[in-house]
């Protein structure tokens, strides 16, 4: 392959006239965004950018985000995308690890870029929406001109996203084209008949993050579908753009999909032109997954997979059944196993999930590696780290993800939770999504978080952050009570705090983080 933009380009060749990217009353066709790529990365070509030169884009969701991402490719230009909530002191690390020249950012964040720019390698900078006081406004930095697609290698970095940063400064991620590709074909092969002319893509997930980058908007414009871009999460606006606009298919985050359930009009929307909902950036209790599903006429398929993977490496397609619990089977091309520290492989159940309460669950669980062509080139400028990130055995390259689980003899994989969130309390492991699960099922609880604090006596005790129902009358003690009913009492959250809302990423990940530091 040469280029992994090539796949919008045979879209469009095909379908022209099909509607591409759908943004509250503007519609692009295909025709009209291939076009639009082209002189955009005309335009970065006439400023002086080379292949393999990064163009950071710091974009909500938003029709020139498309433009920007798909117009870099076509120069050879590696894209670094910056959430959009970052300030300064965020993207300083970014634009300087990453050796960006070129930023697309929104007016209103451009102040932040300036205020850094002296300490950066940024020389060109084109502005969308608003007024701002430098740089090119989007629409006149594009040009007349359009000289073809750049020619990539498979193995060339096209995307260099950064991990969140939980711990320490964010790695630079390097994605290839040939990573992106593959998966963006994969996240189409997972959806029964794919996805073609017709299908119409909610794009609520961010496009800075791999998810929405991938899975959603890049299959859906690979497949010849709409992408309708929302810039910001509300169930309210989502609701009613998938009746309004009859859009056939969902992706989001457990927390997007709670928030659904939770709304107070829920059952009045008619979603029954969804053909399927995918979710994916943390595990989805099964509370909130069985009370949308009472909702609405469409069910919610769980997936797996990081940053570094592209995203997807596994998936409850419909094509092979849906296991409730499970993170789903490897995608076609995708290897998993379940190791001990020593790399040595863990004996699969019979079949999952299981009675957590009924099995050691030390004796069935493992770190979760995988091996693939999705699987990052490797993090950028950071020898030390890459070689800590993967394993080679039996001829494969494996990825640590840093998660732990179990499988079933049927081939189907399951998440307990991530390796560093594991509380250890007396000597025993307890895992936060076991006791969130439980704490979904009360009624007087909207949302949950748990973590291990300091304990002097057990090293670590449990504790559970609640975000309360409206109206809700509950108190600490019955919480600590009704988890004590239905589990080991080492296990149950000695401490219950009732607090408004959790800290989360902008992708709806908890920052448990910032829950322990407080």
């Amino acid at each position: 392959m040469t280029n992994l933009v090539t796949s919008v380009q045979t879209v469009a060749s095909d379908h022209p006239d099909e509607p591409a990217v759908v943004y509250e009353d503007t519609e692009i066709t295909y025709g009209e965004l291939w076009a639009q790529t082209g002189q955009f990365a005309a335009a970065l070509r006439e400023a002086g950018a080379e292949p393999g030169d990064r163009v950071a884009v710091y974009l909500p969701n938003l029709p020139q985000f498309v433009v920007a991402f798909h117009g870099a490719l076509r120069a050879g230009c590696v894209v670094v995308p910056m959430n959009p909530q970052y300030k300064s002191r965020e993207i300083s690390h970014l634009l300087s690890d990453s050796g960006a020249e070129t930023v697309v950012a929104l007016a209103d964040l451009v102040p932040f870029v300036e205020e850094v720019r002296d300490d950066t390698d940024v020389e060109t900078l084109v502005t969308v929406g608003g007024e701002a006081d430098a740089g090119t406004p989007f629409r006149e930095f594009l040009t007349a001109g359009d000289d073809g697609v750049a020619e990539r290698a498979d193995d060339d970095v096209a995307v260099q996203p950064y991990t969140s940063g939980t711990t320490g400064q964010p790695k630079g991620v390097q994605l290839t084209h040939h990573n992106l590709a593959s998966n963006a074909s994969q996240s189409i092969d997972i959806i029964p008949d794919g996805i073609g002319p017709g299908d119409r893509q909610l794009g609520v997930l961010p496009l800075f993050h791999i998810y929405g980058m991938t899975v959603v908007m890049n299959a859906t414009l690979f497949g010849g579908g709409a992408y309708y871009p929302v810039p910001e999460w509300d169930a309210q606006t989502a609701l009613s753009l998938v009746e309004d606009a009859e859009l056939t298919l969902m992706h989001g985050v457990p927390a997007m999909y709670n928030d659904v359930i939770n709304q107070p009009n829920a059952e009045d929307f008619d979603l029954s032109s969804l053909r399927l909902c995918g979710v994916g950036g943390s595990g989805i209790p099964v509370e909130v997954l069985r009370r949308f599903e009472e909702l609405y006429p469409v069910k919610i398929y769980e997936g797996y997979g990081l940053t570094e993977t592209s995203p997807i490496t596994h998936f409850n397609s419909p094509n092979w059944g849906r296991r409730v619990g499970s993170i789903g089977k490897p995608l076609e091309g995708v290897h998993a196993r379940v190791v001990t520290g020593d790399f040595e492989e863990v004996a699969p159940v019979a079949e999952g999930p299981v009675d957590e309460d009924a099995v050691d669950t030390d004796e069935i669980t493992g770190e979760l590696v995988v091996s693939g062509p999705n699987v990052m080139k490797g993090y950028s400028g950071l020898p030390e780290a890459n070689r800590e990130a993967f394993t080679e055995a039996d001829g494969q390259k494996w990825f640590h993800t840093g998660d732990l689980g179990y499988h079933d003899e049927d081939g189907y994989f399951y998440v307990v939770d991530r390796k560093k969130h594991m509380i250890n309390t007396a000597g025993y492991n307890v895992y936060p999504r076991e006791v969130e699960e439980l704490l979904f099922e009360h009624e007087a609880v909207a949302d949950a978080a748990v973590v291990g604090i300091p304990d002097d006596r057990r090293g670590e005790t449990v504790k559970a952050f609640v975000v309360p129902t409206p109206d809700a009358d509950v108190t600490a003690d019955e919480i600590r009570q009704y988890c004590l009913d239905s589990m080991a009492e080492y296990k149950h959250p000695r401490e219950v705090e009732f607090v408004d809302e959790l800290p989360r990423t902008t992708t709806g990940k908890v920052k448990k983080h910032e829950l322990v530091e407080e």
